[in-house]
């Protein structure tokens, strides 16, 4: 590496692939078959929605109709058409309110939504408030590159890890750095959990209080199975300010997260103008673009899709659930995602982060299952792992489970 730039040997040299996508990297290919491979790889590690391929299908193909002004150059941030067609369908389905073409920015993925966003609003050494359990990606989005550092707000178990603005001015006065952000997450990954309006108002509440950015992650807005509704931060918001901004992408909802397709809404014309200008290095597909925006400008087909989403993650959810009180594992009630936090405290040999990783280790090496561990999520605790029931087909993550069991039982 001595050809290499100190930036680049410093990325490389850096520790930023968890071990569960390391080991999901290598033995994907090893994947189980009921038939040819009985006793192969099951991953219900990685957040993916693998139930409604057959939905998607037929709408992609029939998508693939281009005209010569699709190949060309474009506006980078997002085609104009693209943007409005964006913009009628979040302001319908996730938002709540009528919002303008103006008022978005398109890029290659979330990640890549959150790493300008944070570039353009925090310096690096400067600190971002993220409540734990959280999505593992965060750090990597947050510290590979723009160099921050994020401040992790602990919620406790004993009240179902419950976020509350006590736990965050106690975050906030303990930071060793300044601190610039908040990343909230409804619906919460892993969790599954859906916020209240009332309890959306009092995070952003208390970001304008503190005068710091509210950065509101609604990446699993439409995939809601449980009773309580999606309440997107622009709906309890008059107007989003220049402090509030809302990521979201198709990757989740629309369970195509290899498009590489985030968007984010923000009235900071400051924050838009730098996302433009990087825009050059981050753009989506022209191809991509038209795609995406064919699918969201059929009302009735997205409607349907969405309705038949729910529904399956819902059934996905319960299978899953009923398999984990089969196996005497409980869980945190999920209602929302891909994905539910399954406590296996009851069998760590310790309460340490050492115990919790060697289960899970042998998990994934006794019966080629791979879970989220806790530590990845950045949990408070050990014990607490994430179970991704909806990347798998149902009949596959069942297997896992049982799986699972029989180890458990040994």
């Amino acid at each position: 590496m001595t050809d290499l730039s100190k930036r680049a040997r410093d990325l490389l040299d850096a520790d930023i692939m968890d071990d569960y996508l390391v080991e999901q990297m290598a033995r994907r290919s090893d994947a189980f078959d009921p038939i040819s491979n009985p006793d192969g790889y099951i991953s219900l590690s990685v957040a993916e929605n693998k139930l409604v391929w057959d939905l998607l299908e037929t709408k992609m193909r029939s998508s693939r109709d281009i005209d010569h002004h699709v190949i060309g150059y474009d506006e980078f941030h997002g085609s104009p058409l693209f943007r409005r067609r964006l913009a009628d369908f979040m302001g319908r389905t996730i938002l709540g309110r009528a919002i303008g073409a103006d008022d978005l920015i398109t890029a290659a993925g979330a990640g890549t939504i959150l790493e300008t966003l944070f570039y353009a609003i925090a310096d690096a050494g400067e600190g971002v408030l993220v409540p734990t359990p959280s999505y593992a990606g965060f750090w990597l989005d947050l510290e590979a590159r723009d160099g921050l550092t994020i401040v992790p707000v602990h919620t406790p178990s004993h009240n179902g890890f419950a976020l509350t603005t006590d736990l965050l001015d106690q975050a906030l006065a303990a930071a060793d750095r300044p601190i610039r952000a908040l990343l909230f997450t409804t619906p919460n990954n892993p969790l599954g959990r859906v916020y209240t309006a009332d309890e959306v108002r009092t995070i952003v509440d208390w970001c304008d209080r503190n005068q710091i950015h509210a950065v509101i992650d609604e990446v699993y807005a439409l995939s809601v199975f449980g009773d309580r509704p999606f309440v997107s931060a622009a709906a309890v918001c008059d107007e989003l300010g220049d402090r509030v901004h809302i990521v979201w992408a198709f990757s989740k909802d629309f369970a195509v997260s290899g498009l590489r397709c985030g968007v984010l809404l923000t009235d900071n014309a400051d924050v838009r103008a730098f996302a433009q200008t990087v825009a050059y290095w981050q753009a989506v597909s022209g191809d991509t673009q038209h795609v995406l925006g064919e699918l969201i400008a059929d009302q009735e087909w997205v409607d349907a899709f969405i309705s038949e989403n729910k529904r399956r993650l819902g059934e996905a959810y319960r299978a899953t659930s009923g398999a984990l009180s089969g196996i005497g594992v409980q869980h945190v009630p999920s209602s929302a995602g891909f994905f539910l936090v399954a406590d296996f405290r009851p069998h760590l040999e310790a309460s340490t982060w050492d115990a919790e990783h060697a289960l899970w280790r042998r998990i994934l090496d006794e019966e080629n299952v791979n879970l989220t561990p806790g530590s990845s999520l950045r949990n408070g605790e050990p014990g607490f792992l994430r179970i991704c029931f909806a990347s798998q087909p149902v009949e596959v993550a069942l297997e896992g489970i049982r799986r699972v069991g029989a180890f458990l039982a040994r």
